[in-house]
């Protein structure tokens, strides 16, 4: 009977997040977005990440679809995407050796020259009724949940506190499917305690395009 009392609030528990994406004031929203570069300085990440601006955008806008815009990302987020290149937790054939010579203070940084670029945006989302449900609300039915919960409603994020959870809203879409594929099949398993390789199990490669369709038009 415990354990039976113990399901049902956790599906209750469940039902409620993806029900109920999080809330805030758009006061609160702009006074959040100031604080999104850290304690690292962008105007010597500007200098610093000269490289990295030939294929990611001088403003953080890269034009290959492939590449992952980063403007206005979460400073933490980029340091700790560049660790995991150093470490080798996540791979890249180019960003591996790109992430190995920098120092804390470089990613710092170079993260805060990026995080400081207004946030990158898509063009309108087109009428996707299958990727904003699942965007916003999850399937409770496959357990799948919503991804506004920890992204917010427009998929910018919610908080620097939050920041291992990134800005997705406005990024590419084939680079946001790849991504995706990735963490269902595994082949990308550095996101926090493997919440994305969990969430996208349960889900179809018709329905992870809807999704990267939805949220690159954010």
């Amino acid at each position: 009977m415990i354990h039976i009392k113990n399901s049902m609030s956790a599906c209750l528990a469940l039902a409620v997040l993806l029900a109920v994406p999080p809330a805030f004031a758009k006061s609160d929203f702009a006074n959040i977005l100031l604080r999104r570069t850290g304690s690292g300085d962008p105007a010597a990440g500007k200098v610093k990440s000269q490289i990295c601006q030939g294929c990611h955008g001088g403003d953080g806008n890269s034009k290959d679809g492939q590449i992952p815009k980063l403007a206005g990302q979460y400073d933490v987020y980029i340091i700790k995407q560049m660790r995991n290149y150093q470490e080798g937790t996540r791979s890249h054939e180019i960003m591996n050796g790109m992430a190995a010579p920098l120092s804390d203070k470089d990613l710092a940084d170079i993260a805060a020259y990026f995080a400081d670029q207004p946030i990158m945006k898509g063009s309108a989302a087109k009428p996707n009724e299958t990727g904003e449900k699942l965007f916003l609300h999850g399937n409770i039915a496959e357990m799948v949940m919503t991804c506004a919960y920890c992204h917010g409603n427009t998929g910018k994020g919610i908080d620097p506190s939050t920041g291992m959870y990134p800005v997705i809203g406005g990024q590419h879409k084939a680079y946001l499917l790849k991504q995706l594929k990735d963490f269902r099949e595994d082949d990308r398993v550095n996101s926090p305690n493997a919440a994305m390789n969990k969430t996208l199990k349960a889900l179809s490669d018709s329905e992870l395009d809807a999704l990267a369709e939805y949220i690159s038009g954010l």
